[in-house]
């Protein structure tokens, strides 16, 4: 073993960089006697509806929670359809499932996200919405993908957790469909200390719907409209998301920084990258490239001290879960290459240029032996 170490994410550094602030957010919060709603909730509601340029946002515990209930209030229920792709984090298909409806599986193109041009196959009379998901902090599509959901009035959620800031002709994740839904897990680019999520929208009945919903269906202490869940932001992670969106910009650029530098420095005869599109502005929440002898690569920088990540080595169409859907190997053909070549390569913004040069090489070296 390389006596560098590289850890594919460093939480660690992040909370001794932002210990003390952290803390000091921790003693006002407790204090304050607001623990499960209050002051902050209300503020990164309004920080994240002026990021997405969206009229409303709810603060939500989790990105998953956030994607079901934008299902929930189209009315999505028991024989709908919902196209989806099929190489994401179980999640985005699970939300589906439990609200009784069928996800359908569209293929992807080079850089992971739906191909737009193969949606129109999959819709028939029961597709009730499109949810398209911005991998790696790559924003679908949405073009193209917005006529087709103009053309047959068929909603749009996009599932954004992935790409907080992320920017699609100039235009924000989020901004595009019906519903932007995002996660703050502690491993996204803005984090909070565990799960939590929020949503946006420009429809104040879902709004209301979600709001209402998201708190036991309490519209107040006493009067209850619809049977809920409980799905509330805590108001302490909201005070730290606060604090981390003022930082998100400098964050992504330092991932920007990252991701030239491999582009600049990785040997692309051995090493295929998506290129980033003048129209985008990718917020690299994963740095993911695509490769032969994958599995040898990753065991081969293990060995020189850096840590990567495969995301997702099974699609989910040939999950064990997935089998009462019918599809089998090779209904997905470029997911499913992916899957066998796709791997993570460390992006966070504690990586030194030093870091990036020492991954780049390494990986040159394996293919050159």
């Amino acid at each position: 073993m390389n006596n560098m170490t590289i850890p594919y994410v460093n939480i660690s550094k992040q909370w001794n960089s932002e210990k003390k602030n952290i803390l000091q957010i921790i003693n006002n919060t407790m204090s304050s006697g607001f623990h499960v709603g209050g002051k902050e909730i209300l503020k990164f509601e309004k920080n994240i509806k002026n990021l997405c340029k969206k009229k409303y946002c709810v603060a939500l515990n989790s990105g998953t929670d956030a994607l079901t209930f934008a299902l929930y209030s189209l009315g999505i229920k028991k024989g709908d359809e919902v196209i989806t792709i099929p190489n994401s984090f179980v999640a985005s298909t699970s939300c589906i499932v439990h609200l009784g409806a069928r996800p359908v599986f569209v293929d992807v193109q080079n850089d992971q996200n739906i191909n737009p041009d193969l949606i129109e196959n999959y819709i028939t009379k029961k597709t009730k919405a499109i949810m398209p998901v911005h991998l790696t902090g790559r924003i679908s599509e949405m073009k193209k993908i917005m006529k087709i959901s103009k053309k047959y009035n068929i909603p749009i959620i996009e599932d954004a957790a992935q790409a907080i800031g992320s920017k699609y002709y100039n235009q924000p994740s989020g901004f595009f469909g019906s519903f932007g839904c995002f996660s703050a897990h502690p491993l996204k680019n803005l984090n909070a200390l565990g799960d939590s999520g929020f949503l946006v929208t420009n429809q104040k009945k879902h709004y209301n719907l979600i709001k209402d919903v998201s708190n036991h269906g309490m519209s107040n202490r006493n009067k209850i409209k619809n049977f809920g869940h409980v799905s509330r932001m805590d108001n302490l992670q909201a005070g730290v998301l606060n604090y981390r969106l003022k930082n998100l910009d400098k964050i992504v650029l330092k991932r920007r920084r990252n991701a030239k530098l491999y582009e600049k420095l990785i040997d692309k005869n051995y090493v295929y990258i998506p290129q980033e599109k003048k129209y985008e502005y990718n917020t690299y929440h994963t740095y993911v490239v695509q490769v032969n002898k994958r599995d040898k690569l990753k065991k081969f920088l293990l060995n020189k001290g850096i840590s990567t990540a495969i995301h997702y080595p099974i699609p989910i169409h040939l999950q064990p879960a997935s089998k009462y859907l019918g599809y089998n190997k090779g209904s997905f053909k470029i997911a499913e290459k992916q899957a066998k070549t796709i791997l993570s390569l460390p992006i966070h913004q504690y990586l030194s240029i030093n870091d990036i040069e020492y991954i780049s090489k390494s990986i040159n070296s394996f293919f050159k032996r």
